[in-house]
C-alpha cells in the first residue's frame, strides 16, 4: 500500500523539526507579537506609528548555501539570509518588524533545519525581527539529494515623513562607507568556479580556515544603523549587495537621480585580503566592483559635520566606516550616476 512517506515526504520528521525549532522562533519575539496556538499566520500589532508605511523585502542567500554545507555548519547562512533581507529595508529608513523564511529540501531532516533557523533566529535578534513564521518544503526528485535553497521575507516599518528617498540629498555630502564583514552573500558562483576545493566537504585546517574566512555572515547593520540615526539625518542609504557598486550605488540617489551624482574614491575603500585572492585569481578590477562589496557593506549619505559624528557612532559599536567620496551635481560627473576613480 502507497502512503506519503514511500512518496518520499515524512510527515512525522516534520513534526520533529517544528518541535525543535520552536524555541528559537519564540526568543526572537517582541512584545507586539500575538501569541496565537495553532494559527495558520503570524500576527504583530503595529502599535502608536501615526502614518506607518511598510517597507518589504526578500532574498536569498545563493550558492553560498554549497560552502556552508561542505564545512558542516548550516547556522551561518541563516544569519545571512536575514542579513540580505533587513539590510536591504533599512536603506529607506525602516525599522524590522517581522522576518520569516522558506527551506526547500530534497529531504527533511529535523537537526540539519533546526541548525538553519538557529541562525536565522540569531539574525532575528541581531535586527530586532520577530521571526514569526515559515515555510519547509519537502520535495524529492526536484531537489537533489542532501540538496536545499532558502528564501527570506523581511516587513518593516517607517513613518511616512521619515522615509529616506534621495529627496534631501544635496551637492558636498559626504559618502561613509560601513565595513562589511567579508564577501556576505553575494558572487559566490564566481568564487565556487575560482576555487573549486572550498566546496569539497572537510579539508585540512588551512583549507576549512580559507573556507570559513568567505563563510563569514553578512553583516547586519540594523543596530548601528539605528543609533546613527538617533543623532545624524543621513539622506540616502546604498546596500552593497547583488551586482556590487556600480548597480547598488546608483539606487541611493532616488529621486535625486538625474540631478545629483556620486563619486567613490577606490584608495579610501579597505579592500580586505579575501577580495585580493579573488583578484589574484584572475578577475579585472573593474569586475570586481560589478559583483562585490570590496569591504564596504553599506554606505551612508549625510552633511559633512553628520559624516564625522557617525562615523565615532559606528566606531563605538565595533564597525568601521570611512569618508568614502562625496555627493555631487550629475553634471561635474558627464551625466554618470557614479564614477568610481
Amino acid at each position: 500500500m502507497s502512503d506519503y512517506r514511500s512518496s518520499g515526504v515524512n510527515i512525522e520528521e516534520g513534526y520533529r523539526a517544528v518541535d525543535a525549532i520552536a524555541a528559537d522562533l519564540r526568543s526572537t519575539w517582541s512584545p507586539g507579537v500575538i501569541d496565537l496556538p495553532g494559527g495558520f499566520a503570524g500576527l504583530l500589532s503595529l502599535g502608536s506609528y501615526r502614518d506607518p508605511v511598510l517597507v518589504t523585502g526578500t532574498d536569498g542567500v545563493g550558492t553560498k548555501v554549497e560552502l556552508a554545507r561542505a564545512e558542516g555548519d548550516l547556522t551561518t547562512i541563516g544569519i545571512d539570509l536575514v542579513a540580505m533581507c533587513v539590510n536591504d529595508i533599512l536603506c529607506h529608513g525602516a525599522t524590522p518588524l517581522l522576518f520569516l523564511d522558506y527551506v526547500a529540501v530534497d529531504r527533511l531532516q529535523a537537526e540539519e533545519l533546526a541548525a538553519i533557523v538557529r541562525g536565522v533566529a540569531a539574525g532575528c535578534r541581531e535586527a530586532g525581527a520577530s521571526l514569526l513564521g515559515g515555510e519547509t518544503a519537502e520535495m524529492p526528485g526536484v531537489y537533489r539529494p542532501d540538496r536545499f535553497d532558502l528564501a527570506g521575507f523581511a516587513l518593516g516599518v517607517v513613518e511616512r515623513g521619515s522615509i529616506i528617498d534621495g529627496s534631501r540629498l544635496a551637492p558636498g555630502m559626504v559618502l561613509l562607507g560601513l565595513a562589511s564583514s567579508g564577501v556576505h552573500s553575494n558572487g559566490f558562483s564566481l568564487v565556487r568556479s575560482l576555487f573549486p576545493e572550498l566546496q569539497e566537504p572537510g579539508g585540512d585546517a588551512a583549507l576549512r580556515a580559507r573556507r570559513r574566512r568567505y563563510l563569514e555572515p553578512t553583516r547586519i547593520y540594523a543596530s548601528v544603523l539605528a543609533a546613527i540615526r538617533e543623532e545624524t539625518d543621513p539622506a540616502g542609504i546604498a546596500h552593497i549587495t547583488g551586482g556590487g557598486w556600480y548597480e547598488n550605488m546608483p539606487r541611493l540617489l532616488g529621486r535625486a537621480r538625474g540631478i545629483l551624482g556620486l563619486r567613490v574614491y577606490r584608495d579610501r575603500l579597505p579592500r580586505p585580503p579575501v577580495f585580493a585572492e579573488i583578484a589574484a585569481a584572475g578577475v579585472a578590477e573593474e569586475e570586481m566592483y560589478r559583483i562585490f562589496n570590496m569591504g564596504v557593506g553599506l554606505v551612508i549619505a549625510l552633511g559633512r559635520d553628520d559624516a564625522e559624528r557617525a562615523r565615532t557612532i559606528a566606531a563605538d559599536r565595533g564597525v568601521e566606516a570611512w569618508r568614502i567620496g562625496e555627493v555631487v551635481p550629475v553634471a561635474d560627473l558627464d551625466g554618470a550616476a557614479l564614477v568610481v576613480e
